[in-house]
């Protein structure tokens, strides 16, 4: 197999950042009425300030194709390569601008480079390392010299206001609290825009550092359990999915059927415990002791969870000091698929990278809890 190397890293985030005091004007008030969930779920995660491709009257200003295109064009700026020497552009996304034809398809046509290879990697946070591996796969191969993979979200136009209202007033008629559920407004003040790609060879960069990938492995476990993330569905009494599409026409608005959503419950009781076993399975599998890692970059979409999982890991016999850790969820928000490129693009560019240094990335998704993994090497 031929070696495989991380020449270049790249983002864009769209217009300027958003505060936490600025958040729902631009998001808008459900049934004009501030949410009761906000400043709980903001003091948890801990972030800051993010980034959204609408104005502030809730107008668009990039679709996920255009931002997907613009962090593109800045990797083969920083690569210092022409998009006409790219074989294969992989792209991963849990927010696609349409159900048909795929992410990828649609970057491709923005772009206009020249007819190359394709993949869409569908799904929610991992969707962006699956993009990854997918280009990793083919030049390792020897099928392909360059390669882009990229990672995108454009979710705050799902999270406006008016995406919930018609929600609101199906309560009213009930007679009930016009506050929609818990498992919707957590979601709104968690999730951000933005996107990254990766440009990869099968040579290092002349001069300066490059990544090696030694490896991309992921695992699932929607075998043991149920659904905890999902859009487009509703979830019965026995925690099966109802598909969009088998539900009546009105039922799309008053239940808010494409809305995120997200079990709290589920996530709590499982989206740790299976970070600890999956990380444990991956590394034994793998052959690497935590001491060798010399950074780790864990998505994780609260800070909520950042102490809870260093102390499974530990628990698990995993000691990866927090100093090794590197996190920037803070300042740019959950980009889902995204957020694990700008971890690295940070890093990447810190200065503080040494050859020969391990970099174990780690990406976690609660669809139905699966995790992907990649260890690099500074080279």
């Amino acid at each position: 197999m031929q070696e495989v190397y991380i020449k270049a890293v790249s983002k864009f985030l769209p217009n300027q950042a958003v505060s936490n005091d600025e958040m729902e004007q631009v998001l808008g008030f459900v049934n004009g009425n501030a949410s009761r969930a906000k400043a709980i779920v903001l003091r948890n995660n801990k972030i800051k300030s993010r980034y959204y491709a609408i104005d502030e009257n809730g107008n668009p200003t990039h679709n996920n194709t255009d931002l997907t295109v613009e962090a593109i064009n800045k990797v083969l700026e920083l690569g210092k390569i022409s998009k006409n020497d790219v074989d294969v552009l992989s792209c991963g996304t849990s927010t696609p601008d349409q159900l048909l034809p795929s992410h990828a398809s649609m970057v491709h046509g923005l772009w206009q480079n020249k007819p190359i290879e394709i993949n869409s990697a569908i799904g929610i946070c991992t969707s962006g390392m699956n993009a990854l591996k997918y280009a990793f796969m083919t030049v390792a191969a020897g099928n392909a010299k360059n390669a882009i993979s990229t990672g995108s979200e454009r979710v705050s136009s799902w999270l406006r206001a008016d995406k919930y209202n018609n929600e609101a007033e199906k309560l009213i008629e009930l007679e009930q609290n016009p506050i929609i559920a818990f498992d919707k407004d957590f979601l709104r003040w968690m999730l951000s825009d933005g996107a990254g790609a990766m440009l990869l060879s099968d040579e290092p960069n002349a001069e300066g550092i490059s990544l090696k990938i030694n490896w991309i492995k992921g695992i699932s476990y929607a075998n043991e359990l149920e659904t905890c993330m999902y859009a487009g569905a509703t979830k019965d009494e026995n925690g099966n999915l109802i598909s969009w599409s088998d539900s009546k026409p009105e039922e799309w608005l008053t239940d808010s059927i494409f809305s995120i959503k997200q079990d709290i419950k589920l996530l709590d009781a499982h989206i740790i415990k299976k970070g600890a076993e999956s990380i444990q399975h991956i590394l034994n599998e793998n052959s690497v002791k935590p001491e060798e890692i010399d950074y780790f970059l864990p998505h994780i979409s609260s800070y909520y969870f950042h102490d809870r999982l260093n102390e499974a890991f530990i628990s698990e016999g995993i000691n990866i000091p927090l100093e090794k850790w590197f996190v920037n969820l803070e300042t740019f928000g959950n980009i889902g698929s995204a957020s694990i490129y700008l971890q690295l693009e940070q890093l990447f560019y810190s200065g503080k990278l040494k050859k020969g240094e391990k970099i174990l990335l780690s990406v976690p998704e609660s669809g139905r809890f699966s995790y992907v993994y990649g260890l690099l090497e500074v080279a």
